[in-house]
């Protein structure tokens, strides 16, 4: 009989023997899967990374918000703008503005009592073809100092007249005589959403045929820069780069179509610092149009003056503060027998739509009744003590009156010239080589605001007063370059 702890020694034994047959077969095993793995499953070297790297997106799970997308789609087109440049830069021209100086005094000048020289100026800008037929808008500012107009348009130099402008909106009307010329795309500015890709055409710093882009940063912008009796300031704001000499050019959207005509920007050093400002051409439209047809912009008016609401002037005009939302524009003013008037409406009263458009702002009521003609009628719906009503009102003229008013220009052949009766004066334009006009010094698109110490407001008078005197006077005006002249003249 073999010892107890003998038998035990060889239980162990015999258990560890099967350990060990366990760990063997067990390692055997997984040498032959991983080797069944690796010569099956493994993919065949081919020279190309196969591995395809996903968005960082898909990578990173957020664990709070699954509503997020997981991918984007890198369309190519969104940062392509090559369409809508090739479609604008046929239709953006480059204007010359040319003008005569300050008079240069010399030696002899002095010394001898000469009149002195002047020195020709000649500034930049830019235009859009509006019409096949040879019509172009561009800025008032660019052309308002000139005596001579010059378009070039695939390196040919176009003598340009110019049909009409508008300050209150800062725009101008030229023509070229020429035929089939590549007219602009035109497209809405109402449509326009901020944040959408704009693209701005134009020539800064006498750089052609630039192109620059951005988005549409906000809309219905009033800046404080045009100085008209009834300005119109609804401003796109963009981020395109706009600078010096691309007044007057193209601001289109993605594709090709105008959607404004690049005006201003906002910089303390002159040129672009990240604000620029077009006018929407959903007014351009109106303007080219009544300048073409009348040769002034007829102007809707409603008789009063409105300011924004807000808590600073509901304050001021003792109207209620204690409100969550201050919608609409703030009634300031009226005139004692103008449409407002008429209308019932008082200063104070709170106006909140026009027809059926929501107004908000004061530059949002500006657009709407710059879209209108005299003799329109309009709904207004406003708020007074908290009750809200509508009213009819009907636009008028600047004279007070509904008819459509024409610019009355006079052909002088005794002159040799063309006069037309303006706010200041009379101005004087398309002066020939032997009026008499020319002869003792006026230059083009002076205004003579008074005659040997007397006004004249009627271009009749002139005609008459040279007709008529004969020996030494003087005139008083302003040149082209707004310039106050006195100009002396001996008439035999």
């Amino acid at each position: 009989m073999l010892p107890r702890d003998w038998a035990s020694k060889k239980l162990k034994l015999y258990e560890m023997k099967n350990t060990l047959k366990t760990i063997v077969v067990g390692f055997i095993a997984g040498l032959a899967g991983a080797f069944t793995v690796i010569h099956f499953y493994e993919p065949e070297p081919t020279g190309e990374i196969t591995e395809s790297i996903l968005p960082l997106e898909n990578k990173i799970q957020d664990t709070h918000n699954t509503n997020y997308p997981t991918s984007y789609s890198a369309d190519p087109e969104i940062v392509d703008f090559s369409y809508a440049a090739s479609k604008t830069i046929p239709s953006v021209v480059y204007i010359n503005s040319i003008s005569k100086g300050v008079s240069q005094y010399t030696v002899f000048d002095l010394m001898f009592g000469g009149s002195g020289g002047s020195q020709t100026q000649v500034s930049s800008g830019s235009g859009v073809i509006f019409s096949a037929d040879g019509y172009i808008v561009t800025n008032n500012h660019v052309v308002e100092s000139a005596e001579r107009l010059e378009v070039v348009l695939n390196k040919k130099v176009y003598k340009a007249e110019l049909i009409g402008t508008d300050p209150s909106t800062d725009l101008a009307v030229l023509k070229i005589d020429e035929k089939n010329l590549p007219a602009i795309a035109i497209g809405n500015s109402t449509e326009l959403k901020v944040g959408e890709w704009v693209v701005a055409v134009g020539n800064p710093f006498s750089l052609s045929s630039t192109v620059t882009t951005g988005i549409v940063s906000a809309k219905g912008r009033r800046i404080g820069i045009l100085e008209d009796k009834f300005p119109i300031e609804s401003f796109i704001q963009t981020d395109a780069a706009i600078n010096p000499g691309n007044s007057g050019g193209a601001l289109v959207n993605k594709k090709g179509e105008l959607i404004g005509i690049n005006t201003a920007i906002l910089s303390r050093t002159g040129s672009y610092t990240g604000y620029a400002f077009a006018i929407p051409v959903d007014i351009a439209k109106k303007v080219v149009s009544d300048l073409v047809k009348y040769g002034v912009v007829q102007k809707a008016l409603y008789g009063g003056n409105v300011v924004e609401y807000d808590y600073q002037n509901a304050k001021k005009y003792n109207l209620d503060t204690d409100i969550k939302n201050f919608n609409g524009v703030l009634l300031e003013s009226i005139l004692k027998d103008g449409p407002a008037n008429n209308a019932n409406l008082k200063p104070g009263d709170v106006i909140t739509k026009i027809n059926e458009t929501p107004i908000n702002s004061k530059s949002e009521f500006e657009e709407v009744i710059g879209y209108r003609y005299p003799g329109d009628k309009i709904n207004i719906t406003y708020t007074r003590n908290k009750k809200t009503a509508t009213t009819q009102l009907t636009l008028t003229n600047r004279n007070g009156g509904t008819d459509i008013i024409k610019r009355e220009i006079i052909k002088s052949s005794a002159l040799g010239a063309e006069l037309e009766a303006t706010e200041y004066g009379v101005k004087v334009f398309k002066i020939q080589e032997n009026s008499v006009l020319k002869q003792i010094g006026i230059t083009e698109n002076f205004t003579i605001i008074a005659i040997n110490r007397e006004r004249v407001k009627d271009p009749k008078e002139v005609e008459k007063f040279f007709d008529n005197y004969r020996g030494r006077g003087y005139i008083y005006g302003i040149n082209s370059i707004k310039q106050q002249r006195e100009i002396p003249f001996t008439i035999r």
